[in-house]
């Protein structure tokens, strides 16, 4: 029988028979490594500016200027130390307390900033507008990620995110364009993404075939159904089928000049403030109401809950449909904000990194979307730097958001424990 004991001054738990997991700190130390060489040693010797407001906030905040030598050395050193932390626990079976991961991810961003905004040509960024920008290409990654985290609470893979979120952009393309109608293009949306999750609930619950190949063959089939109508109708008359019109933003006078979180929260598109709206209300769900409680017990054990009364295959077929609510939005989003047309595989992977962020956040919304927060920054980073015309390669800027996206799945996730029966149909005994 195991024992564990508590040290309240570093509130870490120890496990006597633990297994140790050394790919966190394995991963923390070769990022600790990098940033000693290229951060610290590498200096550019320059100065970085970041401007946090713009002459028409309401609230004047003045530039931040940090030297990247200064900022190198301190955060190597802070890395270094937190990636021996992690090598201790590991040692000694001990589970890391939950900011050493968060911690090191700010510290090493930071330092990275630093030292790659001083490298550039013109070293100096709008930080308020790199953060609204992040914000912005995270909203359909959130939205994905709910949708993963509704399917897979009741024990249903989701690996179609990227379909769904591709063919919710196709619908609100098209209908949206026909119409001449943001609500319809919406509704059309939700409607193609639904239709990709009713194919997944059908074959995945009903027939009981193997949930990943299902996702991955209805990635694939949106992905050449969507090209091929692309290619056939919609280039034949742009003007009837792929000009939808576009959501504008609402601006709250006076709360969206505050710097930083004014654009955040204040000067959004109905879809970006629904976003917020939907995060609220799927967290609340499921941890707040006796419909959550169902679908948890659903996912953590079927036969229990089969026992009590509740209907598994009902419950896991309905979030698959509300999953593909949510994700039709995200698809909306593409067309209806971020472009005014559709074009041929726009979602460009981005169902699976927000397959990642749910992963990286535990299946739980509230993380699902600070991990998404996470990919939204890494993908706008990447379009800021190479405008700013840094020293970093292009190619390594647009493969940025897939390597964060790699690390932090294998390496700073740790060991995430999935809903129990994940992927596991359930046959009624």
């Amino acid at each position: 029988m195991s024992t564990a004991t508590t040290t309240p001054s570093a509130g870490v738990t120890s496990v006597g028979t633990a297994h140790r997991n050394w790919s966190t700190p394995m991963v923390l130390a070769v990022l600790a490594l990098v940033a000693l060489l290229g951060f610290a040693i590498g200096s550019p010797s320059a100065t970085a500016r970041f401007r946090i407001s713009t002459d028409h906030d309401a609230i004047k905040v003045p530039d931040v200027m940090l030297g990247t030598t200064l900022v190198g050395w301190i955060g190597a050193i802070l890395l270094l130390g937190l990636a021996a932390y992690s090598f201790r626990l590991t040692s000694r079976r001990a589970t890391a307390p939950k900011w050493l991961v968060p911690a090191f991810a700010a510290i090493w961003v930071i330092a990275f900033l630093v030292w790659v905004i001083g490298s550039a040509n013109n070293p100096n960024v709008y930080f308020s507008g790199l953060i609204a920008g992040s914000f912005t290409l995270a909203i359909p990654l959130i939205f994905g990620s709910l949708s993963g985290v509704l399917c897979e609470r009741t024990g249903v893979i989701n690996i179609a995110i990227e379909g769904q979120l591709l063919a919710g952009a196709f619908g609100a393309a098209v209908v949206g364009s026909i119409t001449q109608s943001l609500l319809a293009g919406v509704l059309a949306a939700v409607v193609a993404s639904m239709l990709v999750s009713a194919v997944l609930a059908v074959f995945s619950i009903k027939y009981m075939v193997n949930q990943i190949i299902v996702g991955v063959v209805l990635n694939v089939l949106v992905a050449g159904l969507t090209s091929f109508l692309f290619s056939t109708v919609m280039k034949a008359d742009t003007a009837l089928f792929n000009s939808p019109p576009s959501f504008h933003n609402i601006r709250i006078p006076g709360l969206a000049d505050i710097p930083v979180f004014g654009p955040i929260f204040f000067d959004q598109t109905i879809l970006g403030y629904g976003m917020y709206v939907a995060v609220f209300l799927v967290w609340f769900g499921l941890f707040k109401t006796r419909w959550g409680l169902r679908v948890r017990a659903v996912g953590e054990h079927p036969q229990a809950a089969d026992t009590v009364g509740i209907r598994v295959k009902a419950i896991r077929f309905s979030n698959v449909l509300l999953a593909g609510v949510v994700a039709g939005l995200g698809g909306a989003f593409f067309t209806l904000v971020t472009s005014s047309s559709f074009s041929k595989e726009m979602t460009a992977g981005q169902g699976f990194i927000a397959l990642a962020a749910m992963i990286f956040g535990r299946w739980n919304p509230i993380g699902a979307f600070f991990a998404s927060l996470l990919f939204g920054f890494s993908l706008n980073l990447s379009f800021v730097l190479s405008i700013l015309g840094t020293p970093v390669p292009n190619q390594f800027m647009q493969m940025l958001p897939y390597i964060v996206t790699i690390f932090a799945v294998a390496g700073l996730a740790g060991k995430s424990r999935p809903p129990a029966s994940n992927g596991v149909a359930y046959v009624k005994e």
